[in-house]
């Protein structure tokens, strides 16, 4: 099957009310990454050094040397910036991505995080990249990043994010079972659930904008005020959404050798306290928001049209244009994926078949149309869909006056079109059929063919509204 994995459409243009705690407006969530001592090091057995995220512009990969400089700066995270930012934030509840041999190397640092009640998350078992890694590998390495983590803080982690991820980094989170969230992914402003097998894995979506790794990234922030003002601008858009009733969830990526440093760290001390002057504002873990959602949104599986096999889609959607199963075998044939389990999405698809199709098949499915009121609807021989489209307009109820009524204008509409009178019933009444019905007897054929081409077409979309999201 010709499938897109890719979710382009997630929560849809109106998300689910997140309900947060106290009716808060905004969730907000602040994620401390400590990778120091786990970065690419020849001392930890990698080929090279490391060259991501540091102070050191151009900087580049040593492959079989230690870059002494390097490994100061991420020293310097360690033994300075983590103690500054633990100073300012251990009143609040923080989540810790923790690479575990960086942690298994910062046992005072630990003990700290513990001490002020911060959420330990998995941050991998080392702080590589993953892109290249065979799958096997990388699932042996998620397994000792667990086994490591739970040896080294006294409890197994619930979250993961490894951040310099793979293609296969969350199907290999979420087989684990471990995780009540994984965070490997940055598609939305609240969580949402994916499913592997027969594994609800619930995704946090973490953050790359309101993140300090712009301190060392091309047309990042180059000062403090820039930094604040992106946290401060980002929060008020959130918070004011959350008022207007769309409460979301903002995320703030910290690191300890880059805000950590005291000429950024002030930026953050002050979107602190303009946070913490708002009302109605939840600062919380991952892990809370995660059993929070969990709990107000549990995951409910059901059928998903881009996964099924060719003969249940048809069998399913075959009649959704009236006795036309070839377009559902088009569509099915067509590139499917999860924007189509949903009532427009899949209504796309199939009117594209629909739009595609010569003159001749499309003239085939208004004919495959039954008359309004008409002969079939009186020998209840109607499709279901047809008779319940048609009782909802109140057609299956009609006086002998208004059956005679549309028996004349079915024949005289026949006869000049060559194909039935087509109106998506559920958009009227008797009354408003009746009047459309006279307009449109007077429009020349081509103009009547297109007409009727939309409402099959709208017809389609209403029958599928009544059976999916």
């Amino acid at each position: 099957m010709n499938r897109y994995p890719r979710d382009m459409i997630g929560h849809g243009a109106n998300p689910p009310d997140p309900q947060w705690p106290n009716g808060a407006r905004i969730a907000v969530q602040i994620v401390l990454n400590y990778e120091e001592g786990g970065e690419n090091n020849i001392l930890h057995g990698d080929a090279a050094s490391e060259a991501f995220l540091s102070e050191i512009v151009g900087a580049a990969q040593w492959p079989g040397q230690r870059h002494a400089n390097m490994e100061s700066i991420y020293e310097y995270g360690a033994r300075a910036g983590f103690w500054r930012l633990y100073r300012m934030l251990k009143h609040l509840p923080i989540t810790v991505y923790g690479v575990a041999t960086a942690l298994a190397r910062s046992p005072e640092q630990v003990a700290a995080m513990i001490a002020a009640e911060w959420e330990m998350a998995s941050h991998g078992l080392k702080w590589i990249e993953h892109k290249d890694m065979p799958e096997d590998e990388e699932r042996a390495a998620i397994a000792e990043a667990i086994r490591l983590h739970t040896e080294v803080t006294g409890t197994p982690p619930r979250g993961w994010y490894c951040g310099r991820s793979s293609e296969n980094t969350i199907r290999l989170a979420a087989e684990t079972g471990q995780f009540a969230y994984v965070a490997d992914a940055y598609a939305d402003d609240l969580p949402y659930w994916e499913e592997f097998g027969d594994r609800d894995q619930l995704i946090v979506p973490y953050t790359l904008d309101c993140n300090d790794m712009r301190f060392a990234t091309p047309q990042g922030f180059n000062s403090g005020d820039q930094f604040f003002a992106y946290l401060r601008d980002s929060f008020d858009t959130l918070y004011r959404e959350g008022g207007e009733g769309a409460p979301k969830m903002l995320s703030v990526g910290l690191h300890c050798r880059l805000v950590g440093r005291p000429g950024r760290a002030e930026a953050l001390h002050r979107f602190i306290e303009h946070v913490e002057a708002h009302d109605d504002v939840w600062i919380a873990t991952r892990e809370q928001i995660a059993d929070h959602w969990a709990r107000v949104h549990p995951h409910q599986r059901r059928e998903r049209p881009s996964r099924m096999d060719r003969d249940t889609f048809v069998a399913k959607y075959g009649s959704i244009f009236e006795h036309s199963p070839w377009i559902a075998e088009g569509a099915h044939d067509d590139e499917l994926g999860p924007v189509h389990d949903r009532a427009v999405g899949l209504h796309n698809a199939l009117a594209r078949v629909f739009r595609r199709a010569d003159e001749e098949r499309r003239l085939g499915v208004l004919t495959a149309h039954p008359d309004l009121a008409g002969k079939l609807a009186a020998a209840k021989k109607l499709t279901a869909e047809s008779t319940a489209e048609q009782a909802g307009a109140g057609l299956d109820v009609l006086s002998d006056d208004e059956r005679e009524t549309f028996t004349r204008l079915n024949d005289a509409y026949v006869e000049k079109n060559g194909f039935p009178f087509i109106i998506a019933v559920r958009d009227h009444d008797k009354a408003s059929i009746l009047a459309a019905f006279q307009r449109r007897l007077e429009q020349d054929r081509d103009t009547e063919f297109a007409e009727a081409c939309r409402q099959v077409e709208r017809i389609a979309l209403h029958r599928l509204k009544a059976i999916l999201p």
